[in-house]
């Protein structure tokens, strides 16, 4: 099992597992989903559900990704498999993301 903690400008927000390559979780964090102040993940992820499930890597995680030539070369690069969202997730969103969504491994 992969796993993943998610950071919405830099606060812990929740997981992301990765228990198959069909059956993806992303749970809140019970603080960070509580908060009144802090956003949701994103619109299709609102903090009024704790857990959610899906056949493929959520729509705000696979959009952090590469493609195209960048994602070969990547790939190539990080001896990742070119098919492998959640690695390519796991390897290139620690630190440098257009966005306010940032991944670090969990052990």
């Amino acid at each position: 099992m992969n796993r993943l903690a998610v950071y919405v400008q830099g606060i812990y927000a929740g997981e992301l597992k990765k228990n198959s390559s069909h059956d993806y979780v992303f749970t809140y964090d019970k603080s960070y989903r509580t908060s009144s102040i802090l956003p949701a993940l994103c619109l299709n992820m609102p903090k009024s559900q704790a857990i959610y499930k899906s056949e493929r890597l959520f729509p705000v995680f696979a959009n952090m990704l590469s493609e195209g030539y960048n994602r070969r070369l990547q790939s190539r690069t990080m001896r990742i498999d070119e098919n492998d969202d959640f690695a390519f997730l796991a390897a290139t969103a620690i630190y440098d993301t257009i966005g306010a969504i940032t991944v670090k491994p969990l052990e």
